[in-house]
This record gives C-alpha cells, sequence and structure tokens, in this order.
C-alpha cells in the first residue's frame, strides 16, 4: 500500500475539505481520467483497490498514472481505551481530496475498455466519480 517513506511530523491533524481544486484539475498525461465530483479523504486501501481493478481490466495493456498519493496519517485509539493519555497511534493514510481533482489516468487501451475500467474503480472510492477525456486541441 502507499505510504510515505518518512514524514517531518509523525500525526497529523484532518484538514476542512471545501471548495474545488485548482492543481491537478486537467488531464495531464494519459487519454482518459477519472475525475472526483466532491470532497472527502481516500485511503491507501482505495487507491489500491482502484489500481487492482484497472490493471485487471487492461490485461497487460494500457498504462495507468495515479495522481493522489496518501501523506496524511490519520490515528486512532485502541477500542474501550479510556478517554486521555494522548493522541492514539497511526492507524491509516488519507490524502485529502477536493472536488474537480483527476485521481487516475490511463493510456494504450481503447475507449470502452477505459470507460468500463474507470467506472468499476470508481466504485470503490468514497465519492462521486465521472469518466472525462483529453479535449482534442
Amino acid at each position: 500500500m502507499l505510504m510515505p517513506k518518512r514524514v517531518k511530523y509523525r500525526k497529523a491533524h484532518k484538514p476542512i475539505i471545501r471548495g474545488i481544486s485548482h492543481g491537478a484539475s486537467t488531464i495531464a498525461f494519459g487519454e482518459y481520467a477519472l475525475k472526483c465530483l466532491a470532497g472527502g479523504y481516500i485511503t491507501a486501501r482505495q487507491v489500491e483497490a482502484c489500481r487492482l481493478t484497472l490493471t485487471r481490466a487492461f490485461k497487460k495493456g494500457g498504462k495507468i498514472w495515479i495522481r493522489v498519493f496518501p501523506d496524511r496519517p490519520i490515528s486512532r485509539k485502541p477500542a474501550e481505551t479510556r478517554m486521555g493519555k494522548g493522541k492514539g497511534d497511526v492507524a491509516y493514510w488519507v490524502m485529502a481530496v477536493k472536488a474537480g481533482r483527476i485521481l487516475f489516468e490511463v493510456e494504450g487501451v481503447s475507449e470502452e475498455i477505459a470507460k468500463d475500467a474507470l467506472l468499476q474503480a470508481s466504485y470503490k472510492l468514497p465519492m462521486r466519480a465521472v469518466f472525462v477525456k483529453r479535449e482534442a486541441l
């Protein structure tokens, strides 16, 4: 699963996700992409599930770019623990995603296969996402 090799601080606050994404809102590498329509957190497990879905659908063809990286730690306290005694240990890693951000890009497969695979991958995510294609200049 994706996680940073090292971080400056072990534990972090959860940001408030509002507004639309200004960076990574256009297709930069591939021909087709998956764009999210709402803000939220994407965990490393969800990114891995989407990646597996895409690679299985392409059957060793095509190229995939993952445009998100879970770099923010989320901590959890153990079950049935009393209040106090500090912040819990890091349980998993997430990335805060704003609406309009490109999550995955693909290339090297037909439009039907790409659309079907990206829609299958969108079912693994906690927010709505749509299939988009690069505009011809």
